[in-house]
């Protein structure tokens, strides 16, 4: 690149904080925008001798300075480095490919970069995102002469199993007259369509498009009333009953799983993100150990999808930024990953986001306020951790498109406290912004129970959101059911309580009866295994089955004389019915349980409330 093309130059390095300053050139002084991408060229190469170039972002001006976040690491950048200003925000490229990839935070494709420069991978190398030679077959849905706004479709490319839409770029001001389009196979690249906009301009179309990261896609369609936003009415279905049936999370929703170390998350999150009923899934791994990191991409291609059969990476899309990675790439990586599910959300589908973890990125913010010298918040954090939380969370929900097709966006986010303390300020800030909270506890973890999801601590405010979806489609008096279960379990954890400090003798036999029932509702409904094939994925019509049936037998009442026999009741009952949790449906071991099960209540003399 020749030096006239350089527009600012190094004024100070601090870290991967960098502080620039514009410089005269041929065509005037050239202006600092915030949040745009900069590229500096150390002039002290390395011993490989290519030039780098490092990639930066502006985030705060004065004047004709600005701070700017550099995505690599700094050493040798020296004071009077040459920067060239792009001219772009941080951006993503958007079209056919993206399912199946591994990038980091800045969308590179990592499996292309090792492939390229070997797994210990050098500073200042980009790799495109999308495969620039591979043929798509693109099937036009419009003609000439048809009038469109941002976000129609005018195509659509098969994307694996997927129809995927080729669409009216989404920051398109008015309406838009197609004038040329022709079906073919093409790659990314290659011309697909032509549009005029009302001024008469024309511009020809591809099947890939830009779009800022920190930008959401749809906020410009809402504006003017192409798209709306509507409410969320149905719950996504995880298959795990502590999920969906006491704290359900809505299709579209939003959620936190936070936990001390070793309490489950990760396991917790791959099983939703396998089973969970959606199109799209991305994981954004935001900070977390590189083992974890390694594991999920290793082992995901070799799971298959419950739905097609195929493997699980034919429909995920994962963004990850480990720990050992820079600062700066991290904080960039779940806006990376928005972006990506808005895109497929824009499409009609349903996406679920899982962003572990969002600790790892408040940190990363902290790190970069810190070094700019703004007024430090609680426990160190931006004053502003508050509002980038919620602008996160806000940006997942449910999205009526002007072609008329309904997608989603549903954002988990795992929160990793600094000992379990859920009063520290991440934890409380995604707390007042989510609708779900799974709460995990150490103390569960260390009983072998799974999910560890403490019922005590958790809730969702989503049961008596979808209390009419319940009704409708599972039984009327359901929601009410499920709250007089998370009652018990309340009450079951006061006699507990007092048992702890009185002994069994120290209470009544009502009493016991009642922590009892607590327990066999713990021990048979809210735990699953998570290495059985039955149990680890149990369908809503089955959960439904199994509720009324726990219910049934802990709404009855009880002919105990002493409280052996109602230990020996209850630990017979919890076998027989843990057994039944194994067994398929259909199958002659599910069909006896649940007869050993209903002779054992019969046997008792009991008799129905």
């Amino acid at each position: 690149m020749q030096d006239s093309k350089f527009t600012a130059r190094v004024l100070a390095v601090q870290d991967d904080l960098v502080t620039i300053e514009g410089i005269m050139t041929e065509d005037g002084l050239s202006a600092l925008k915030k949040n745009e991408v900069v590229y500096i060229y150390p002039t002290r190469k390395e011993e490989h001798g290519r030039q780098e170039m490092l990639k930066a972002e502006v985030l705060r001006i004065n004047g004709n300075t600005a701070d700017a976040q550099v995505f690599e690491n700094t050493s040798g950048v020296a004071v009077g480095d040459p920067v060239n200003q792009s001219n772009e925000m941080l951006s993503v490229s958007l079209g056919p490919g993206l399912l199946g990839q591994v990038y980091d935070g800045l969308q590179n494709p990592l499996e292309s970069l090792a492939s390229e420069y070997g797994y210990f991978l050098p500073r200042g190398v980009e790799a495109p995102p999308l495969d620039r030679n591979q043929k798509w077959s693109f099937i036009p849905i419009v003609r000439s002469g048809d009038k469109l706004q941002a976000g129609a479709a005018i195509g659509t490319v098969q994307e694996g199993r997927y129809s995927h839409k080729i669409m009216i770029p989404f920051d398109e001001p008015g309406s838009v007259e197609v004038t040329w389009i022709q079906e073919g196979s093409v790659t990314i690249e290659d011309p697909v369509a032509r549009i005029r906009d009302e001024s008469g301009k024309e511009r020809s179309l591809t099947l890939v498009q830009k779009w800022p990261v920190r930008r959401p896609i749809p906020q410009e369609m809402i504006d003017r009333r192409i798209v709306e936003r509507r409410y969320p009415d149905e719950p996504m279905i995880t298959t795990m009953r502590l999920i969906d049936t006491f704290f359900p999370i809505a299709r579209g929703g939003t959620a936190c799983i936070p936990g001390p170390f070793g309490a489950g998350k990760t396991v917790l999150q791959n099983l939703i993100s396998r089973y969970s009923s959606v199109d799209i899934v991305i994981i954004v791994a935001c900070g977390e150990r590189a083992g974890e990191v390694v594991e999920t991409i290793s082992e995901f291609p070799k799971m298959n999808d419950p739905t097609t059969g195929g493997s699980l990476m034919d429909r995920t899309i994962i963004i990850c930024n480990t720990s050992s990675m820079p600062v700066a790439a991290r904080e960039a990586s779940i806006n990376t990953g928005l972006t990506l599910g808005e895109y497929y959300r824009q499409m009609g589908y349903d996406v679920l986001l899982i962003a572990d973890s969002t600790s790892r990125w408040a940190q990363a913010m902290r790190e970069t306020s810190g070094r700019m010298e703004e007024i430090p918040g609680e426990e160190g954090f931006p004053a502003y951790l508050d509002s980038s939380v919620r602008g996160v969370y806000e940006r997942a929900g449910v999205i009526q498109t002007n072609n008329g097709d309904k997608g989603s966006l549903t954002m988990i986010g795992t929160v990793s406290p600094a000992g379990g303390n859920f009063e520290e300020p991440v934890t409380q800030s995604t707390l007042g912004t989510v609708k779900t909270f799974l709460g995990l506890s150490a103390e569960r973890a260390y009983k072998r129970y799974y999910p560890s999801v403490d019922p005590l601590l958790s809730w969702s405010r989503y049961l008596k959101q979808l209390q009419s979806w319940y009704a409708r489609e599972i039984d009327p008096d359901w929601t009410k059911n499920v709250q007089e279960m998370i009652d018990l379990l309340g009450k079951g954890d006061a006699v507990l309580q007092m048992m702890q400090v009185t002994g069994e003798e120290g209470v009544t036999v009502e009493d016991f009866v009642i922590y009892q029932k607590a327990l066999f509702l713990d021990m048979v409904y809210l735990q699953q295994d998570a290495f059985d094939t039955v149990d680890a994925s149990c369908a809503l019509e089955r959960q439904k089955f199994s509720f009324n049936k726990v219910y049934q037998l802990v709404k009855r009442e009880y002919n105990f004389t002493d409280k052996a026999q109602i230990h020996d009741y209850f630990t017979r009952l919890t076998g027989l019915f843990k057994n039944f949790n194994y067994a398929a449906e259909g199958t002659p071991d599910y069909a006896d349980l649940l007869k050993k099960i209903d002779y054992l209540a019969e046997s008792m003399g009991i008799a129905e409330q």
